[in-house]
Parts: C-alpha cells; structure tokens; sequence
C-alpha cells in the first residue's frame, strides 16, 4: 500500500509563490482586458454622441438658412414688396430701430385705420417714414388722406398723408435684421440680397448633401 504525499510547510509555501504570480498576473491581464474594452466602448459612445450632435446642428442651420432665405430674400421679391430698416424709435416697442420692415403694395382704397404703413415724407422724394393709420380725412378738392401717428410719438404725423405718398403697407416684420440692410446701404441692397439668397441657398444645399453622405456612410458602416 503506497505512502500518502506529505509535504512540508516549506514545500507548500513553494507551491503557493509559484502559484501566486502567475495567477496574479492573469487576473491583471484579465483586468486590463476588460478596462480596455470598456473604454473602446465609451470612445464609441462618444463618438456617435458627437456624430448625433453634429447631425442636429446641421439640421438647425439648414431650417436657419431657408428659413432667413424665404422671409428676408424670396418672399418679399415674390409678393413685389420693398424691405426698410426703422433708424427711429418712433413705433417703439413693437418696431424698434434696427427692425427690418417688409412692406407690400396695397391699393389706398383698402388701407384701414390700425395699418401701418410706409409713406413719402413729402411726394416724390426719396425719404420715408412707417407709422400707424389712425384716421381719415379729405382735401379741399375731396381728395382722400390718411392721418397717421407713430406708436411712441405723443402727437399725430403734421401732414395727412395723400395717395401718391403711400409705398405700401407692413407685410411682416423682423428684428434686428435691419442693422445688416442700413450697413449694406440702400444702394446696394438689391444686390447683396440677391448674393444673400444665392448664398444660403447654397449652403442649405450643403448641408443637405452632407447629411445624405454621413448617412450612407453610417449605413455602410454598419453593413
């Protein structure tokens, strides 16, 4: 009958340091494994964070830059209108300086009291104001005109207001915008509009091509 194994406590404290560092390291090994397939995968959360975010903010400037095309540039070529800044704080709160006003043709005989509308300072000359209608009256001859005020101003306009003078009335209003149509200069407005609408158009495009392209990438990506 064959002997037990008995090993002395030398023997067993061998076994266990030629044990120990092996497993020890394997655990390590094991560790760092895990670490860096954790961290592959926060570096891919990250990224497809940042793709999201990248796609919201194109989106966001592409409904900007059509939206800033149709209101400043296409629709008011499309209706006939003229666009005008306010310079005074004559309409203010409502239309304060630096308001950018679109204002549409309209026939004399359908303005109404509470319109505001844009009109010739003296007729035929260059220099325009935009105030409320707030009546009516007639010239001697039995001419209609129009007797208007600023929304600030504490007194009506000195003057009525005849046919000939009127430009139109407001069609919409945006703020701010003007202070980018009086440094451009009137002169020059038509043109730099057009170049504005071309532009933005253009980069709507972009954006839009763009946004195709990383999509197709992505569905490649994971096919």
């Amino acid at each position: 009958m064959a002997a037990p194994s008995i090993l002395s406590t030398a023997d067993l404290a061998v076994a266990g340091r030629a044990d120990g560092p092996d497993s020890g390291e394997a655990g390590r090994a094991g560790s760092a494994a895990g670490g860096s397939k954790s961290s592959l995968r926060g570096g891919r959360r990250a990224v497809q964070w940042l793709a999201a975010a990248g796609r919201t903010v194109n989106f966001v400037l592409l409904i900007v830059a059509v939206f800033a095309a149709l209101v400043l540039i296409l629709v008011p070529k499309a209706t006939g209108s003229q666009t005008y800044a306010v310079l005074t704080n004559s309409m203010a709160p409502k239309y304060s300086p630096g308001t950018y006003l679109v204002v549409k043709p309209a026939a004399f005989s359908e303005l109404k009291s509470g319109d505001v509308i844009t009109f010739q300072l003296e007729s035929g000359k260059p220099a325009v104001e935009s105030h409320r209608i707030i009546g009516f009256g007639t010239t001697q001859t039995g001419e209609k005109t129009l007797i208007t005020k600023g929304d600030n101003n504490d007194i009506t306009d000195p003057d009525p207001v005849r046919e000939p003078q009127v430009k139109g009335k407001l069609f919409y209003a945006v703020p701010y915008v003007g202070y980018v149509a009086n440094a451009l200069g009137n002169s020059d407005r038509g043109l730099w509009m057009s170049v504005g609408a071309a532009g933005l158009i253009g980069y709507g495009a972009l954006l839009i091509f763009r946004h195709i392209r990383s999509r197709r990438r992505e569905a490649g990506a994971a096919a």
